[in-house]
């Protein structure tokens, strides 16, 4: 795939999949036992410490907000890989402290194998044997708990994301008609196509809403080994039809590699610094992100309050 792709206002992309239901897990043992519900947020786990500590700080802002009334017992936070606390080592908890259903949320950008496949495999929803023996070589964790896991579906992105990018380019914004964006985003080998609608949709919506009509966008992630290369080359091309340039990191939370050595290295090499406008930030923090946090936890524990189970876990 190319490097860098130009975003037309008039070209429509593929929808995105995403789950219109949560996943429930079968087989879990509440019959005939008061409910006891808790929500796990999962975000994917990252060597830098800021990373992290930005992902941690969404549990304490959105923590009295889910536990208002009487629905929800208990809010907690894992990491898919790289860091405790993991998936399991959080289900074990719940486990241990008697809850009898979680809601697993997972904070993840769009769809990834790590939505489909993993983290329902780690949480022993699923069995994927391709997952499973990967999960074994990177020695995660597969726990299939004793409360019921209910799967939410992934963050309503599109909405979220275009707001979001929308208000960071205002931010840094001086004269619309003579500047250009760069959307940088992680990007996916397989679903290559999901993402590339993504940005593709968030790039029409955003040039409508800031009048800013040239947008690129480029991968920084495995995709492209993690060079930053990519970028550059969509720096260079915006500010080869507008004056300046404005850099926008598509990705979830601040990490020393991407936003700094990645993306940073890609702005030096251009040597435009006049020319470029760029803050050292992500998508997070986010209000409306929270909120919608807040809202599917509610809106999944109603619905786990109501179910009347009949499937046991019990041997």
């Amino acid at each position: 795939m190319p490097a860098c792709v130009t975003v037309g206002c008039d070209t429509a992309g593929p929808t995105a999949p995403r789950a219109d239901a949560p996943l429930v897990s079968e087989g879990a043992s509440t019959a005939g036992n008061e409910k006891k519900i808790g929500v796990l947020l999962v975000s994917h786990g990252s060597h830098s410490e800021n990373w992290r500590k930005m992902l941690l700080e969404i549990e304490d802002d959105v923590r009295n907000d889910v536990l208002a009334g009487d629905a929800i017992a208990g809010i907690q936070s894992a990491f898919m890989e790289y860091n405790e606390p993991s998936i399991a080592t959080q289900l074990k908890k719940f486990d241990a402290q008697g809850y009898t259903d979680v809601i697993l949320v997972p904070l993840l950008m769009t769809v990834s194998s790590h939505s489909f496949d993993d983290i329902p495999t780690i949480a022993g929803q699923k069995q994927d044997h391709k997952s499973m023996e990967t999960l074994r070589l990177e020695g995660i964790e597969i726990y299939r708990p004793k409360a019921r896991v209910t799967l939410a579906p992934l963050l309503d992105f599109p909405d979220v994301l275009t707001k979001n990018v929308t208000r960071r380019v205002r931010r840094m914004s001086e004269d619309p008609s003579n500047e250009g964006i760069v959307l940088v985003a992680y990007g996916s080998t397989q679903y290559n196509e999901e993402w590339k609608a993504l940005l593709a949709k968030v790039s029409r919506e955003v040039k409508q809403e800031t009048g800013v009509d040239c947008v690129e966008y480029s991968w920084c992630g495995h995709i492209v080994d993690y060079k930053s290369e990519p970028t550059e080359i969509a720096i260079r091309e915006v500010l080869r039809q507008k004056h300046r340039a404005l850099v926008v990191p598509v990705l979830v939370a601040v990490s020393e590699m991407f936003q700094g050595k990645i993306i940073g290295g890609a702005i030096k090499a251009v040597g435009e610094k006049g020319r470029i406008a760029y803050r050292h930030d992500a998508i997070l923090p986010d209000e409306n992100i929270n909120r919608w946090i807040v809202d599917i936890s509610l809106e999944l524990a109603s619905k786990v309050a109501n179910r009347q189970d009949t499937s046991s876990n019990a041997p």
